[in-house]
């Protein structure tokens, strides 16, 4: 795999190609507003004018090489990028160079890795650029062979003449391609004639990995690269009243020790960075720095004062009498308090990025999973012209959210400034760990009832939790008044339910702190799910019903029931025992939309165990089902932790678990048999990266209690206790 770095059209077709005579398409949209790209040939632009994204490039030898517009940090757009254009190209992966795009919108257009959209947002624009390029490559053959086009076809990088079996290899064309407009709104194949879409093809980036040639954020290096690392204050908001760097400065290696800030949302968070010529001389030297912090202005919370004003927002939206009124009438009504922790991110690779800044130019090199917003926060902060800033991805050991981050590039890029040299800076577990930002804790509750027939008549979830966007606004704290809205409320909740239940109540109240909080793998349906499907599974025994049943009597759509039954189908649902629990639960996000039944039981010791986990994701249009299957299975290891592993607690406003030692992450022991399943149909496609966490754990929690009678509503809870 070789290195990106910022591309001009130019510069990336001779890149590409040993003679610079390539054939070279990417797309744009061309007014403002338009949901279609046009596919635009590169040689046929100029760039002041139009700029391109999703560039694909054939060069006259036949080397095919795409660009990754995306961030790879495990989920697979190494592989699920190119498979797609391959498939339209009519090109097998082993024809094909894959090379990370740098962040430029304009070109590659939006990079944001979030929000499981790198296929549901880019599928068919992606299709159309391979579909245009297999089309004018067929046009040229046509031409020199003096046949229509419609008698010609394209297969492993090659066009043949259908009758009379003659072929030319794509690099003998693309000098005349590279000459035409491209075909606009080319037909795409059915699904039923893909070759490649749709099947378990072996990952581009795992040989890479396995033999130590992919390079994460700590492998890069560049030229004159000095090390460093940040000395932060143990709680979140700390500023440097003094240091005494005496010693650090006297450890060989160590070339400069000063404070730095970095933006944490509103606020500008301080540190004193050590910075050496070497990473041990950084750490080291860090390790003889004395800080002196002032800590006050802001709480010093431990979990329990956390937990305690969480509780009581519970009490503070106003009821709603039309709610309060149907609930009143329900046949038969419950209600109940669910509560979930903060977590911490903690991806195998701890943070780390390089910076170059220069008179008005910066370079960023590291593990980025949100290019095109550190390249516009950098842009803005730091007073230089985004087009000016390039943001080089390298792959990435996790990112669940917090690469996605801009305060570690804008740290070090103030770092750079100050020693005018390219700089890494390295977070150490602990670093990573006890900063955060954090996924929120959060409280929820619940009322429901039933009627006589068992439906439900009325619903109601009222939540308390940090908002992740307060945190942009930099209000003084303590805000007097905490936010009272928040769009994400029903995230993770199946919005069909709706439609089913006459009476409805969502709302929440925001949880003031001065903890920072951001995106964790599935946001906030990570903790709605749990209390969402928690809920509706008590209502479902309240109701004296299945449920499994009762789910699909609240799902009215045909989509909905269809997942219902194949869960039915695959679990052998209707064929469980006495002696095993069963649990269900179903929640969506990101358009995507999973399905997990947990079984458990006792050991003969009395302990109980997870015996198997059977998992039926519906994300419609789908790429590589074994790219899925392995999605869902980390999602659910993840899911595993969150519930009965590790949480974030804090004391005296600081973090408490600073690493794996209490931090305890799942194991091979803890992990049960894993079934995933793909639901095959013809809707859009969808997410996949998060949608499989949040059933899991209210799918858990159902399965213990329908074995032992015992609810369980506070994560994370021990198996060995219940």
């Amino acid at each position: 795999m070789k290195n990106s770095s910022e591309l001009s059209r130019r510069k990336f077709i001779q890149q590409v190609s040993l003679s610079g005579i390539a054939l070279t398409l990417g797309a744009y949209f061309p007014a403002s507003g338009k949901t279609e790209v046009e596919i635009v040939n590169a040689q046929l632009v100029d760039k002041a004018s139009t700029e391109l994204l999703s560039w694909i490039s054939i060069d006259t030898s036949g080397k095919v090489t795409i660009r990754n517009h995306r961030s790879e940090m495990g989920q697979g757009t190494f592989q699920a990028i190119p498979q797609m254009i391959a498939e339209e190209l009519e090109v097998n992966l082993d024809q094909v160079t894959i090379l990370f795009a740098p962040a430029n919108p304009k070109k590659f257009g939006p990079q944001p890795q979030e929000g499981s959209f790198s296929i549901r947002g880019w599928y068919k624009q992606l299709l159309q650029v391979g579909a245009s390029a297999r089309e004018m490559l067929i046009g040229v053959a046509a031409k020199q062979w003096a046949v229509d086009p419609s008698d010609c076809y394209a297969q492993n990088g090659q066009v043949i003449h259908r009758s009379s079996g003659k072929k030319l290899g794509y690099g003998l064309l693309v000098e005349e391609a590279s000459t035409l407009p491209p075909p606009q709104n080319v037909p795409l194949k059915s699904r039923k004639d893909y070759k490649i879409i749709g099947k378990s093809l072996p990952r581009q980036d795992i040989p890479l990995k396995i033999n130590g040639t992919a390079q994460f954020g700590l492998d890069k290096k560049v030229p004159g690269m000095l090390y460093a690392v940040v000395e932060r204050s143990p709680r979140f908001r700390g500023k440097v009243i003094r240091f005494d760097d005496s010693k650090t400065k006297a450890v060989a290696g160590v070339k400069n020790v000063f404070m730095v800030q970095r933006a944490v949302f509103g606020n500008l968070t301080e540190g004193v960075a050590v910075v050496a010529n070497s990473l041990w001389a950084a750490m080291q030297g860090r390790k003889l720095l004395t800080v002196e912090w002032d800590d006050s202005g802001f709480d010093h919370l431990d979990s329990d004062q956390l937990a305690s004003q969480m509780r009581a927002n519970l009490g503070k939206p106003g009821p709603s009498q039309k709610f309060e009124a149907a609930w009143q009438t329900s046949a038969k009504k419950i209600d109940a308090i669910y509560e979930t922790p903060y977590q911490s991110h903690s991806c195998m690779e701890p943070l780390n990025c390089i910076a170059h800044v220069q008179d008005n130019r910066i370079d960023i090199w590291g593990p980025i999973q949100e290019a095109n917003w550190i390249q516009a926060d950098l842009s803005d902060r730091m007073g230089i012209p985004k087009e000016n800033v390039t943001v080089n991805m390298t792959f990435l050991g996790g990112g669940f959210g917090r690469k996605g981050f801009t305060d570690y590039p804008h740290e070090a890029a103030l770092i750079s400034k100050t020693m005018k040299a390219p700089v890494q800076v390295v977070w150490t577990r602990e670093d990573d760990m006890r900063t955060g930002p954090f996924r929120t804790g959060a409280f929820y509750a619940c009322k429901g009832g039933v009627d006589s027939t068992g439906q439900i008549l009325a619903f109601q979830m009222i939540t308390a939790a940090q908002w992740i966007g307060q945190e942009w606004s930099p209000k003084p704290y303590p805000d007097p008044e905490p936010p009272s809205y928040n769009n994400g409320n029903t995230e993770g909740m199946l919005h069909p339910y709706l439609k089913a239940i006459p009476h409805y109540s969502f709302g929440g109240v925001g949880t003031r702190a001065p903890i920072p909080v951001l995106w964790w793998r599935s946001v906030y349906a990570s903790t709605n799910g749990f209390a969402a499907e928690s809920f509706i599974d008590e209502l479902a025994h309240l109701a004296g019903q299945d449920p499994l049943a009762f789910r699909r009597n609240h799902l009215p759509d045909k989509r909905y029931q269809d997942i219902v039954d194949q869960l039915e189908m695959i679990s052998g649902w209707k064929s469980r025992g006495k002696n095993a629990g069963w649990g269900i639960a179903i929640t969506e996000c990101f358009s995507g939309i999973c399905g997990h039944i947990v079984q458990v039981s006792r050991k003969a010791d009395g302990k109980l165990k997870i015996d198997k986990v059977i998992a039926l994701i519906d994300c419609g249009w789908y790429v590589n089902p074994d790219i899925i299957r392995a999605q869902v299975e980390g999602s659910i290891i993840m899911g595993l932790g969150a519930a009965i592993k590790h949480a974030t607690t804090f004391k005296d406003g600081k973090a408490v678990e600073q690493n794996f030692n209490t931090y305890e992450m799942p194991r091979m022991t803890d992990t049960p048999e894993i079934e995933v399943h793909i639901m095959e149909n013809d809707e859009k496609a969808g997410g996949v990266g998060e949608p499989g966490l949040p059933p899991f754990a209210p799918a858990l929690c159902n399965a213990i209690f329908d074995l032992t009678g015992k609810r369980i509503r506070t994560l994370p809870f021990k198996l060995e206790d219940v």
